[in-house]
């Protein structure tokens, strides 16, 4: 799967909060306007800093709690997910990306191998 790189430059007028029809602007007061979102890194430095949870899911699996109460060491729990197939990234609950379990040193990593581009809600 080809990898793809988000930008601020993709976004467009569809993306910018809409006027109403009597030309008063509908969007929430103090939030930038599109031509006003940061341009580069150093633009995004305000929000460095900010902690994210990010988690890879391997599979997802669903049990009965009595079917879960006897499992034991050594138990095996089947997940929905094959051999090789891409696992899913989430930042903060939400899905952004898929990619592949690595070994770095003696730990396990994660390489993206695809951005997952989602529409914003209107």
């Amino acid at each position: 799967m080809a990898e793809e790189n988000l930008n601020f430059n993709e976004l467009d007028a569809s993306t910018a909060p809409s006027n109403g029809e009597d030309g008063e602007d509908t969007a929430m007061s103090g939030l930038p306007e599109i031509g006003d979102l940061p341009r580069s890194a150093k633009d995004l430095e305000a929000v460095y800093d900010i902690p994210v949870q990010v988690s890879a899911v391997l599979g997802k699996a669903t049990m009965q709690v009595s079917q879960l109460l006897k499992l034991g060491r050594g138990a095996v729990i089947e997940l929905d997910r094959k051999v090789g197939e891409a696992i899913d990234i989430y930042v903060n609950n939400r899905l952004v990306a898929r990619g592949e379990v690595v070994v770095v040193e003696d730990r396990l990593g994660i390489t993206m191998t695809e951005i997952i581009k989602t529409e914003r809600a209107s």
